[in-house]
Order: structure tokens, then sequence, then C-alpha cells
């Protein structure tokens, strides 16, 4: 029964682990940002001073750098993302109504005498997405707002997160050995082993994963941008953001960029096949050479438990759950195949006389 107490433990720590979580989970939004930062950046800090570089010196230099690309991206990139919203919500309406108006155009043509059940089909759909879009990306705006700001605001999380973000680098080692110090000793080397196994997941969607989604969104923000396509950065960029969601996020930015085409671009077919020809090279070029020489094999998440995990943590903890979703998700992966290996070797699944023989 040994084995079941310290399973019992383990849950009801979890369990009160997660209460504590939902409780937190406004004031933790800056800490959790500066300890994802530092876990992602700690190799690069590893690497200066395996240079005989003091390792708050290496923070440091981290930091700075760090803070001069947040400021670039700020002064250079973010006004012409607001711009492109802006544009996008405004124009919204008008670009649905010119979709309308081509797709009943084309099925006129083709469908003939069938053309009003059509034509009634693709108003419904069209005049549901003009009303739904809107307030989906203010809902979505406000959600984020609220979630990122509701204990300190904006200025107190830039304050707080470089503050986080500066010490755990400095501090990494020891706070990994006095981790280590406080397991129970006999079980140290088995924590240990699942710890590792953990940390290797983990860092191959934080790291691996986080390097895909910045070359793809440059990719595509680039790609659609030379192409000429109205809010094509905007929509790049949100598409290579969202491509650690499998399929969703570059079949989301697929299905958008192609209509913006076809509106723009009407009756220009070359010019529209060329904006899904740019999503097909990103995929592939995510297929055949990013994922395989950046991520590999390590992260072990099925794609259905990763939404399944993205949905229920942002359900739980808002704009929190989406950073810690996948880590987590990765983290229970690996407890829950350690506890079905102990399980199968247990008593309980052999019964005590297959036990005893």
């Amino acid at each position: 029964m040994q084995i079941e107490r310290h399973a019992l433990f383990w849950v009801l720590a979890a369990l009160v682990f997660g209460g504590l979580l939902a409780l937190l989970a406004p004031v933790l939004l800056p800490f959790v940002v500066g300890l994802v930062l530092a876990y992602f950046l700690n190799p690069l800090v590893d690497g200066l001073s395996a240079l005989s570089i003091p390792r708050w010196l290496s923070a440091v230099i981290i930091l700075v750098l760090s803070t001069l690309l947040l400021v670039a991206l700020f002064v250079f990139l973010v006004p012409v993302l607001a711009q492109q919203t802006d544009g996008l919500i405004a124009t919204l309406p008008g670009e649905i109504a010119r979709l309308k108006g081509l797709l009943e155009t084309f099925a006129r043509e083709r469908l003939g005498a069938r053309f009003p059940e059509a034509e009634a089909a693709i108003s419904r759909g069209l005049n549901g997405m003009q009303d739904s879009l809107p307030g989906m990306l203010s809902g979505f705006a406000k959600a984020l707002w609220s979630q990122g700001t509701a204990a300190f605001n904006f200025f107190s999380l830039m304050l707080v997160t470089p503050l986080v973000f500066f010490y755990a680098l400095v501090d990494w080692p020891q706070m990994v050995a006095k981790v280590d110090s406080w397991l129970p000793r006999k079980h140290a080397p088995t924590i240990r082993a699942l710890a590792t196994e953990i940390d290797s997941r983990v860092s191959a969607f934080i790291r691996g994963q986080g390097m895909v989604c910045i070359v793809l969104a440059l990719f595509y923000g680039i790609a659609l941008s030379l192409l000429g396509l109205r809010y094509g950065l905007l929509i790049g960029l949100l598409t290579g953001i969202l491509s650690f969601i499998p399929f969703a996020g570059w079949a989301l930015g697929l299905i958008t960029a192609t209509a913006l085409a076809a509106v723009q671009y009407w009756p220009d077919m070359t010019s529209i096949l060329l904006v899904p020809g740019v999503f097909l090279a990103g995929q592939a070029l995510d297929a055949a050479v990013l994922s395989p020489q950046i991520v590999g094999q390590k992260i072990g998440l099925h794609p259905v438990w990763l939404i399944f995990a993205l949905l229920t943590f942002s359900y739980l903890f808002g704009f929190l759950g989406l950073l810690v979703a996948v880590p987590v998700a990765a983290a229970i992966g690996v407890l829950v195949r350690f506890g079905l290996r102990t399980y199968l070797e247990s008593s309980v699944y052999h019964g005590h006389d297959a036990a005893k023989g």
C-alpha cells in the first residue's frame, strides 16, 4: 500500500496547487512570464558563463538585449500592427459584403436555377461572420487586457517581469539545487529522472516550438506583405504565433488570407493562388526543415491532448492558462506514463498471488 499512499499524497498536492493557481491567477502573470522567459533564455546565460563571464553579468547582457529588442518591436512593429488591426476591423463589413458579391456571382454562373438556395446559404454564413467577428476580436482584446492587468496595470507588468526574469536567470542553478535538496532521498533518483524527461519535453516546446513559431511568423508576414496583400503582415504574424496549435493556426490564417486575397485581387487568379501557395510553402518548410531540425520528436503531445489542454487551461485561468497549458500538459503526460508503468508493475494490477509468484 506504500505506492498507493504516495500516489494519494501527490494527487492531493496537485489539487492544492491547482486551487492556489486558480485563486492567485490574476497576480501571477508577471511572475510566470518572467520565469518562462528565463527558462527560454537560460541556455544562453549558461553559454556565456562557460566563457568565464560572471553569471550576473551574463544575465545583465541578456536582459539588456531583450529589452532593446522589445523596445524596437514597440517602436517599429506594434504601430504597424495596430494600424492594420484597426483597418481590418473598420473595413471588415465592407470586405465581407464584397466577398458575398463575388460568391453570389460565381454561384449564379455555376448553379443556374439552384442559385436562390445557394444565395440564402451564403447570406446566412457571411452575415453570421460579419456579426460575430468584430465581437470576437474586441472580446479577445478585452479578455487579454483584463486578465493581464487584473492586479497589475500595464506599467507594473513591465516593471515586475524584468525583475523576475533577471533574478531567475542569476539564481537558476541555486534554485534547481535547492529544489533537489527537498526531494525525499529514497526516491530522489526516480524524481530526478522524471524531472529530466519533463525538462526535455517542456524545453522542446518552449525553446524549439517557440523558435519555429517565430520563424514562421516572419516567413508568413514578410511573404504576404511582399505579395501586396492588405493586412498581410498582421495575418502572417498571427498565423506564425498560432502555429503551436496543430493545424488550427495554419488553417485559420489560410482561410482568412485567401478570402481577403479573393476580395482584393479578383479576377486575377494568379495573385489569389499565390496566397495559399505561401501557406503551403510555410507548411512544407515547417514539416521538412523547422520541426525536425529544431523541435524533433521530444514534445510527445498528441494534437488532441494539446488542444484540450489549451482550451481547458484558458477557460480555467484565462491568459495565464494559455502560457502554462502546454508545459503543464507535457509534465502531466510524463507523470501519467510513469504512473501507468508503475501500475502495470504493481500488485494492484497483477494481484497478490501474481506478485508473490
